[in-house]
């Protein structure tokens, strides 16, 4: 499985970036798309997820109200709209593919994820 994330970019606080993330490869029926960010100095953490069975979507407590999690019409594609973003989200964003069905519960950490996409900058200025 390929993952190629996108949309990375400068903006100002309060304002919006949409992220998206391109799998290709390997196909499965179930599976889950993470989202995950990284700033300077710090550990990776879990932004949010979304399974492909039923689009449940799950998300980290310092996002929810301001993220939204989607999928494109051809299943392909998973989206991150990001929404009043404010300078603590500045971090580089990853994509990454879970083999597990992610519809029950968030998966939420790194290591329940078999692939990951090189990850896009994200820089909110004050």
């Amino acid at each position: 499985v390929q993952l190629q994330a996108s949309g990375g970019g400068l903006v100002q606080a309060g304002g919006s970036l949409r992220l998206a993330c391109a799998a290709s490869g390997r196909t499965f029926s179930n599976y889950a798309i993470g989202w995950f960010r990284q700033a300077p100095g710090k550990e990776r953490e879990s932004v949010g997820s979304i399974c492909r069975r039923t689009r449940r979507t799950f998300y980290a407590d310092s996002v929810k109200g301001r993220f939204t999690i989607s999928r494109g019409n051809s299943n392909s594609t998973v989206y991150l709209q990001m929404n009043s973003l404010e300078p603590e989200d500045t971090a580089v964003y990853y994509c990454a593919f879970s083999e597990r069905d992610g519809c029950t519960y968030f998966l939420g950490r790194t290591d329940q994820y078999h692939y990951w996409g090189q990850g896009t900058l994200v820089t909110v200025s004050s």
